[in-house]
């Protein structure tokens, strides 16, 4: 069986996207999942998709049964991580709802206690985000928030609240598992 890799997966937010995906790119082992909203969310921020493509392996949201879920099973990852993560795939994931690729991803691995690093969008009342021009400020609604707040308490999951905490967090696990 060939050495465990990282799944990483991308939805439709673009809260410090480059960041996030900076940091991804200086990974080995690690495989890229797109949501349908995060392949446009990069087009949308000017990351091109082939030079992605080039660098690591890139798996987008095109089956209705999301077939790559089962590399879980197989031992195929290590670890997942969803960054960044929009609010509304944080609420499916937090009610069980399992309806595309990345939403599929989150629930195998927690179903094969795979652990899950979550970067999501909406983590304080107030806060600064990345737009396509630039900076900007947002105010989470209360629902998005108490999303967050209720996948800190499932299993097998880690909720970060900054690029920083997820660099940690990942360098974390990888250093573990050696």
């Amino acid at each position: 069986m060939p050495k465990p890799r990282l799944a990483w997966a991308v939805t439709g937010s673009g809260h410090y996207i480059e960041a996030c995906l900076d940091f991804l790119l200086t990974l080995d082992d690690v495989d890229l999942y797109l949501s349908q909203a995060g392949e446009e969310v990069l087009k949308m921020y000017g990351i091109n998709l082939d030079d992605l493509r080039k660098r690591i392996p890139v798996y987008r949201d095109k089956a209705a049964s999301a077939p790559p879920v089962g590399h879980f099973y197989k031992g195929y990852y290590h670890t997942f991580v969803m960054a960044p993560t929009t609010s509304n795939t944080v609420a499916k994931c937090v009610l069980g709802i399992a309806d595309s690729l990345v939403t599929n991803l989150y629930s195998q691995a927690g179903k094969c206690k795979v652990p899950s690093i979550v970067y999501p969008c909406d983590i304080a009342p107030e806060m600064e985000t990345t737009a396509p021009g630039g900076k900007v400020m947002v105010y989470p609604r209360k629902i998005d928030l108490e999303g967050t707040a209720k996948l800190r308490t499932f299993e097998y999951t880690s909720v970060v609240d900054s690029v920083d905490e997820l660099i940690k967090h990942v360098t974390e696990r990888l250093q573990s598992l050696k």
